[in-house]
């Protein structure tokens, strides 16, 4: 392929990177029962094992994304992948409920690196006309992880165990850090440079890029944008399964395809963002669209007048067009960024945006729920969110957001020494 092309096996490569460290997010929730059982875990306990990924984001995104500005993109992508295979490790020998947490620690910290560094490495495999498209297909991959966790884990659980579910997530790690590996000279413009490095004020220098790219307000309003719409896919994650378990009686094979299936939905609605953005769309245009149609989606998954079917397919349906706001969000970067040394800064605030949403979300509707006893009163919550989304996404676009194909973005010299 000629030098000013776009290394498609590269951009796939680096997805690969975050499919992989996302099989951590989902594999969790799946194997809870047999973890409790184990590990003697309590309510409080279990708790903490499932948010740990949240808490961690929450309050660390931005300072990974500025890390991996400074260190380099391949080179935190690299440590991503170690970090994540040696909490796996450490989770598949753990004695107890605190290794285990320990080790759920070490996965949170792996996925942080790589959710932040691996776009950068798209961004540095892509021509300028290829890159928010090529950044679209990187927001597949918290739900084609997640998914695919869900799919394999009922078969694992059954052959091995936990454990085996673990096990496959680390065969998937190794063969993301192989992928990589083997495109390593694709990542050109991915690392800050040397010169920078070894100047005696490096520390200021390589800090002030992450600072101006986290002063514009349109980076503050996508992020919050990305929470409004996980804290409505995180009430279809918390009431599905509860519902067609608890409330309808399906087996747990069922209500796990099925869970499955809308989760993976989302990876469709991902793939249409980033082609929209990639036509011209507007983003705020975007965000506000997919907001009304996943509001007005939520209303009808929460009246219990519908028929379950219906329900359902308004579930597929909220995913789906969902999908579309990560999609518009992760691939803002190609704009915002003015140099590949924003991109992760950048990835970290939206990874901390996305991950509000999560955190907020669930106790949110636990509190709503149990003091009624309805699950329809989490459409206060779902419809509350969709409402945010839409005004966010009016909002931006009176920020004066350029996001058209001559605004400034991403300069990637095709010259620039690959990420060591």
């Amino acid at each position: 392929m000629s030098a000013g092309g776009t290394r498609w096996s590269a951009v796939l490569a680096a997805t690969l990177c975050g499919v992989a460290v996302a099989m951590n997010v989902g594999k969790v929730p799946i194997a809870m029962p047999e973890l409790r059982g184990e590990f003697g875990l309590s309510l409080v306990e279990a708790g903490w094992v499932s948010s740990m990924f949240n808490t961690l984001t929450v309050i660390t995104g931005i300072f990974f994304g500025m890390t991996s500005d400074r260190v380099g993109a391949l080179r935190m992508c690299f440590v991503g992948l170690g970090i994540s295979a040696l909490g796996g490790l450490a989770g598949i020998l753990s004695p107890d409920a605190g290794a285990l947490l320990g080790s759920r620690f070490c996965e949170g910290a792996g996925f942080l690196a790589v959710a932040v560094s691996a776009p950068a490495l798209l961004s540095a495999a892509s021509r300028a006309a290829d890159r928010r498209f090529a950044l679209g297909i990187w927001a597949t991959y918290l739900p084609a992880g997640v998914g695919l966790t869900m799919i394999t884990a009922p078969l694992l659980l059954r052959l091995d165990g936990w454990r085996g579910v673990w096990a496959f997530e680390l065969f998937v790690l190794v063969l993301a850090a192989a992928a990589i590996y083997a495109c390593r000279r694709d990542y050109r413009g991915a690392h800050p440079g040397e010169q920078r490095a070894k100047s005696t004020d490096a520390g200021a220098q390589s800090f002030a890029p992450a600072m101006a790219a986290l002063r514009q307000p349109a980076a503050w309003l996508l992020a919050l944008a990305f929470g409004s719409f996980t804290a409505q896919h995180f009430a279809l994650i918390i009431w599905l399964p509860t519902f067609l378990r608890e409330q309808r009686g399906y087996p747990a094979t069922t209500v796990s395809l099925l869970a499955s299936l809308m989760i993976i939905v989302n990876v469709p609605g991902n793939l249409l963002g980033g082609a929209l953005v990639q036509r011209n769309f507007r983003r705020g245009r975007l965000i506000a669209a997919a907001s009304l149609a996943t509001g007005l989606c939520g209303v009808g998954i929460f009246s219990a007048a519908l028929p379950d079917d219906l329900r359902y397919a308004l579930c597929l349906a909220l995913s789906f067009f969902g999908g579309i706001v990560p999609a518009a969000v992760i691939s803002s970067s190609a704009v915002l960024a003015r140099s590949p040394q924003q991109v992760g800064t950048l990835q970290g605030l939206f990874m901390q945006g996305s991950n509000l949403g999560q955190f907020i979300s669930p106790p949110l509707i636990a509190a709503l729920v149990a003091a009624s006893g309805d699950w329809h009163d989490a459409l206060w919550v779902t419809a509350s969110a969709a409402a945010l989304g839409i005004g966010l996404g009016l909002a931006l676009g009176a920020t004066g957001f350029r996001e058209s194909p001559g605004s400034p973005g991403i300069a990637v010299s095709e010259s620039a020494p690959a990420c060591r």
